[in-house]
């Protein structure tokens, strides 16, 4: 196709993810301009969606890559609105990154499917709490903060007093925590399948370092590149569809069961994957860019029909996705 001229949305342009996006970019001819999303003024008139950058008008884009930084949810959502309004093409759009980073929200819309999800409790009456965590068999759990990232705000309590007593420590300086069931044969050590479309473009199996149970890389676990059984490419396939994300990083802990759905991540970051994997993982999110730009402004379930490999009803979605 011909050349796009693209934005991705990075308060950091030297970050790692960032400056490979665009160097992919340009390797496959498009012109690209990071732009720091923070620099966006919006503007709202009738039949008129507007955006400035730095106080200018800001000239048209064919394509929007969105890396929007955790605490700047809200306004970056806002601005990726914005362009979807004035007909830009966003990989991932606004409704489907805060979904995404609601762990409470984005746990409940993937439990209407029958899809492997680690089981999950929400409490905030303490008297309810002792309940929550008996329900899931009891200690040991893993507490979450539901504003956490990269291993941060998780909590391994080994008995139902220590979990109980956390709980109620959070919840009483207005902190919101999901208690989740320990999978004790995982204990360490997780997947990250990084989708892109309709298929997991490369996995890596991080391991936590020493006693730790985390196994973010962020918190010196180690990652090596695995070959995902199909069970678990297409529960991560699934995941991310029913989120509306074209790209995703899915976590999953390695169940007994088979795969266990921890977390779904809208802007997983490239360093740690195509480290471990030797994949140009950038390269497969510009392709897979391209190709939806080519088939127009298609539902997302029939976009992915039209690509090689899983189809919609070998997913069997048995629930419309977001727009």
């Amino acid at each position: 196709m011909g050349s796009l001229k693209i934005a991705i949305l990075s308060r950091g342009p030297r970050l790692y993810s960032t400056r490979r996006l665009k160097e992919a970019a340009i390797a496959r001819g498009h012109k690209v301009k990071v732009l720091d999303t923070l620099q966006f003024g919006i503007y709202l008139e009738s039949g008129q969606p507007d955006l400035t950058f730095r106080g200018k008008p800001l000239s048209h884009y064919d394509a929007i890559i969105p890396r929007i930084g955790n605490s700047i949810t809200f306004f970056g959502t806002a601005v990726v609105r914005q362009f979807e309004q004035m007909g830009a093409y966003c990989l991932n759009n606004a409704d489907s990154i805060m979904a995404s980073r609601d762990k409470l929200a984005s746990m409940q819309e993937l439990s209407t499917h029958n899809i492997g999800i680690a089981e999950t409790a929400f409490v905030r009456n303490p008297s309810d709490i002792l309940q929550a965590i008996q329900a899931m068999g009891g200690a040991p759990v893993v507490i979450k903060l539901l504003s956490g990232t990269q291993g941060i705000g998780v909590i391994l309590a080994e008995s139902n007093k220590v979990a109980e007593a956390i709980v109620e420590t959070l919840s009483s300086v207005k902190q919101n925590v999901l208690v989740q069931k320990f999978v004790s044969e995982s204990k360490g050590r997780d997947i990250r399948a990084f989708v892109v479309g309709d298929r997991v473009v490369a996995a890596m199996r991080r391991t936590a370092a020493g006693q730790e149970f985390r196994s973010n890389v962020h918190r010196g676990g180690s990652a090596q590149p695995v070959e995902l059984d199909p069970e678990y490419e297409r529960c991560a396939v699934r995941a991310a569809q029913i989120l509306n994300l074209h790209v995703a990083g899915v976590d999953m802990l390695e169940g007994k069961d088979g795969p266990v759905i921890m977390e779904v991540n809208s802007s997983p970051g490239l360093e740690g994957i195509e480290g471990a994997t030797g994949i140009n993982v950038a390269g497969e999110i510009i392709k897979h860019l391209e190709e939806q730009i080519k088939f127009g402004n298609l539902d997302i379930r029939e976009k992915l029909s039209l690509t090689k490999g899983y189809s919609v009803t070998e997913f069997n979605i048995d629930k419309p996705l977001l727009s």
